[in-house]
This record gives structure tokens, C-alpha cells and sequence, in this order.
């Protein structure tokens, strides 16, 4: 049996979590195992939290089954939820110093990394998500064959959420944002190399106001993520992941009738134009490449170039590249963390020798970086040579590794960029933004960018092909919580009468 626990001294900057945050209150775990947590920049360890059981799920299912059930939350309405999550966003601004810490503890990247790529985002999608909840037609009347129907929006109920470790405070924004908003009651399994920070955002978030019982943090591996997807008591998955664990969820929640939405890998292609403007763009279009060690899904690892200026642009990139120097999280000299895990970190190489042996060249190929021996780092590495059938221009290295391929004309650019299995972000280099546009309405990706790439918070965001399935983000992120219900009037009933 769980017991109501104290909470910890203090969740900032990481340390030992002993117990589970479920529904609102600190529960001590049934589980005995622990995660262990360790700095990918230095090895050091920063904390750790319990490994969840399926007991433990068992137990943060049935406090938000009660909490739905209940009303608690679901039954307010959308402006008290909308306001709920503005204030959820005011917080973690106030709280940036210890949020930005803790999550550069667990991932190694640099405050100013996870401000930007993280907090302001993360911050942006709650904002963004009550602008929804604000505006979204929650009612409304239909007249029909029959007569007058009216069409209601109600929460879709449990939500289990599952996330990655490459940007986890945004990941998270984007789970309890829509689920909450919606009035879902939500279960979080966040990943387990990057757990502590999850407990510390379901604090703020129970701060805001969100009543007890409706949000659970189950830290834990692959036995909580599996009894979180089997629990009968859960109505809908959420998950952020590879592709191959998001398959399997897929299939098992299809055998479950279970709703799902997927948001997975990626091998998007930067397409450069002739007439780009190097000088302008070259710094956003390795950024595009590289951003968080280039491990991002929506990062544009593959860089289609026009073979008259084929040199120019690949010169260009390696200068621009060396600048991106890997450091740890103190370092202010630091524009790029390390890997999560030494396992990722040779499975980036092993790509990198695969590279090579299927005839790419590196013409920039950064290794492991000297000094940096207690962390998983590795320096930016750009290939030529690229046929968009050789394994780096087809699979996900979630690494710094571009492909840079060579085209002749555009068709044939947006040809290379379409074959792929996957179709999750894009982006043109250009001076022509008509022409631009147009590039964009052709290749099959869910986002795409002119001459920058960026997810904003108030647009569709999710992927075409094995990409995932769903979208995030704005009004349609929102209406993925929520299940349509027709209520039939009676014959010849009018409300106008």
C-alpha cells in the first residue's frame, strides 16, 4: 500500500526524490528500485527518484479516474482552466533560475539553451493553449436532416503522457497544457534520464491551481511506461519518442481501442536555394542542424545544396560549424552540450563510421573533444558526398551530424527531401518567399520554415509518414483532448422559438 509522504527539502537543482508525486500529494513509492540520474557533462551524479511499478501507476491511475470522475476539474469552465494555465506559465517564470538548474543538471545543456529552446517555448505553448481554450467553440448548434442538433466538446478523460528526454520542460508544457486545458486529469511518465524536473513542474502547475488528484508523476523506465499504456482506467496516450517505441504504443493501443497521438522521429531537409543569401542565413542553417547537440527531432540534418555553389555553401558551413565548440553548462565559451548517455553517444559514431564506409566524406569531423573526458560529448561533424540513399541521409542520428546532398534543379531538391520514411519538418533558404511558399506547399512535412526553422506555439505541429500520428499546438493540439458528442433535439424543436 502507498503511504502519504513529506515532500522533499528542496527539488531544485536535483538530489535524492524519495517518494512519487501522485494526485497532488507525496507518496511513498511501492517500488524499491531507483533511477539513478547522472550529468551528461560531467558525470557527476544530481539525483534520483523512484522506478515506478505497476503498482505505483496502478495507484496515479485511480487518483485521476477519481479526480475526472469527480468534476473537479473537467467542470469548470474554459476560462478558469485558460486562466490555470497562464498562471502555471508566470510561475515557472518566476521560478527560471531554479528550473533552468535542474535541467541543466539532468541534461547537461547551458541555462541559456534550456531558457530558449525550453522555458520560452514551454511557456509559450501554455500561453498559446489558453488562448485556444479562450476561443474554442465549446457549443454549438447544427440544424440537419432532423432538425436541431447540438454538438458539444467534452475532455476525452484520462491522459497518459509520455516524454522524451531531449527537451523535457518543453515536452511537458506540451502534455499538460492540451490535457489540462481540455479538463483531462493526466499521468506523466517522463523519461528516465531526465525524471526530477517533471516532479518540480507538477508542483507549480498544483500551485497554479489545478486541484488534487488531477495531476501524477510516475518516474520510472519501461515497466511504467508499459502499465501506463495497458491501464484500462487510461483513455488516451500521448507519447514523445523514438519511433520504434512509438509503433509499438500505436499497436497496442490500437488492440485497446485507446486513443493516441504520436509525435516521433525525423530526417528533415533543409533545402537551399541558388539565390540565398549566405551571409544572412548560414548561421540559422547550422543552428537548424545542430541545435541541442542535434538531438531534435525537427532538426535539418540533411542539407540539399545547389551543385553550382556546392562548394561555397559546404566552405561556408564548416567555418560556421567549428564555432559551435561543445562545453559544459558553466562554460559561458559553450554553444553546444554533451550527449545524453555514453550509449548514444557511440551509437552517434558508429553512424559516423557508417558514413565513411558507404563513401561520404567528412570533411569536418569534430570526435570526442580534448578536456571533456568525464562527459558524452562530441564536436560537430559535416559529411559531402551524400546520396540520399546511404544510412546517415535515412535514419535519425539524433546527433551534430549533417549530410550535406548535392541537387541540380529544384524538382529533383524536392524530390530528395520527399523520400524519406519520415515527414516531420522542413525548411527553404531563399530570397524569393513567394517561390518559398510554394517549395513549402510541395514537400510532405507537418512544419516548415523560410530561411529559419522554429515551432510555434499556436500552429499544428506533428508529422507526416512515420513521423507520428496527431497534432500539437494551437486549436488542434487542443481538440486531440477532446471527444465530440451530437445531442438530437426532438422533432420540430426549434431554439428560436
Amino acid at each position: 500500500m502507498t503511504q502519504t509522504a513529506p515532500a522533499p527539502a528542496s527539488l531544485v537543482g536535483g538530489g535524492d526524490q524519495p517518494n512519487l508525486y501522485i494526485g497532488g500529494k507525496w507518496v511513498a513509492p511501492h517500488s524499491t528500485k531507483r533511477l539513478e540520474v547522472f550529468s551528461p557533462a560531467t558525470g557527476e551524479k544530481v539525483g534520483s527518484a523512484p522506478d515506478a511499478d505497476s503498482v505505483d501507476v496502478d495507484a496515479a491511475v485511480k487518483a485521476a479516474r477519481e479526480s475526472f470522475d469527480s468534476g473537479v476539474w473537467r467542470s469548470k469552465s474554459p476560462a478558469e482552466r485558460a486562466a490555470v494555465l497562464r498562471r502555471a506559465a508566470e510561475l515557472i517564470n518566476e521560478r527560471t533560475a531554479d528550473i533552468t538548474g535542474l535541467v541543466s543538471a539532468e541534461m547537461g545543456a547551458s541555462p541559456t539553451d534550456v531558457a530558449t529552446l525550453q522555458q520560452i517555448a514551454g511557456t509559450g505553448v501554455l500561453n498559446a493553449y489558453a488562448d485556444a481554450v479562450d476561443a474554442y467553440e465549446w457549443e454549438e448548434k447544427r440544424t440537419g436532416l432532423f432538425g436541431e442538433t447540438i454538438v458539444t466538446r467534452e475532455a476525452v478523460g484520462v491522459v497518459g503522457a509520455i516524454t522524451a528526454w531531449n527537451v523535457p520542460l518543453f515536452l511537458l508544457c506540451n502534455k499538460l497544457g492540451p490535457s489540462l486545458g481540455a479538463g483531462c486529469s493526466i499521468v506523466i511518465k517522463p523519461a528516465p534520464e531526465t525524471p526530477l524536473d517533471a516532479n518540480l513542474l507538477a508542483e507549480i502547475f498544483t500551485e497554479a491551481g489545478v486541484p488534487e488528484g488531477v495531476i501524477s508523476v510516475v518516474t520510472g523506465g519501461l515497466e511504467a511506461g508499459q502499465a501506463l499504456v495497458e491501464h484500462p482506467e487510461v483513455d488516451k496516450i500521448t507519447f514523445t519518442g523514438s519511433t520504434a517505441a512509438g509503433r509499438h504504443i500505436a499497436s497496442r493501443c490500437g488492440e485497446l481501442l485507446k486513443r493516441c497521438s504520436l509525435e516521433m522521429g525525423g530526417k528533415s531537409a533543409a533545402i537551399v536555394l541558388e539565390d540565398v543569401d549566405l551571409p544572412s542565413s548560414i548561421h540559422m542553417l547550422v543552428f537548424s542542424g545542430l541545435l541541442n547537440a542535434g538531438q531534435a527531432c525537427v532538426a535539418q540534418t540533411r542539407v540539399l545544396v545547389p551543385r553550382s555553389r556546392h562548394d561555397e555553401i559546404v566552405d561556408a558551413m564548416i567555418e560556421t560549424a567549428k564555432t559551435f565548440t561543445p562545453g559544459v553548462p558553466s562554460d559561458p565559451e559553450a554553444k553546444m552540450g554533451p550527449i545524453i548517455t555514453d550509449k548514444q553517444r557511440a551509437k552517434i559514431e558508429g553512424y559516423i563510421e557508417k558514413g565513411k564506409a558507404e563513401g561520404a566524406t567528412a570533411v569536418l569531423e569534430g570526435g570526442r573533444p580534448e578536456g571533456l573526458d568525464s562527459g558524452y560529448f562530441v564536436a560537430p561533424t559535416i559529411f559531402t558526398g551524400v546520396t540520399n540513399d546511404m544510412t546517415i541521409a535515412r535514419e535519425e542520428i539524433f546527433g551534430p551530424v549533417i549530410s550535406v546532398i548535392a541537387y541540380d534543379t529544384v524538382d529533383e531538391a524536392i524530390a530528395i527531401a520527399n523520400k524519406s520514411d519520415y515527414g516531420l519538418a522542413g525548411s527553404v533558404w531563399t530570397t524569393d518567399i513567394d517561390r518559398g511558399v510554394e517549395i513549402a506547399k510541395q514537400v510532405r512535412t507537418g512544419t516548415y520554415g523560410i530561411n529559419w526553422y522554429a515551432i510555434d506555439p499556436a500552429s499544428p505541429f506533428g508529422g507526416f509518414k512515420t513521423s507520428g500520428i496527431g497534432r500539437e499546438n494551437g486549436r488542434e493540439g487542443l481538440e486531440s483532448y477532446l471527444e465530440h458528442k451530437a445531442i438530437l433535439m426532438p422533432m420540430g424543436y426549434s431554439s428560436q422559438t
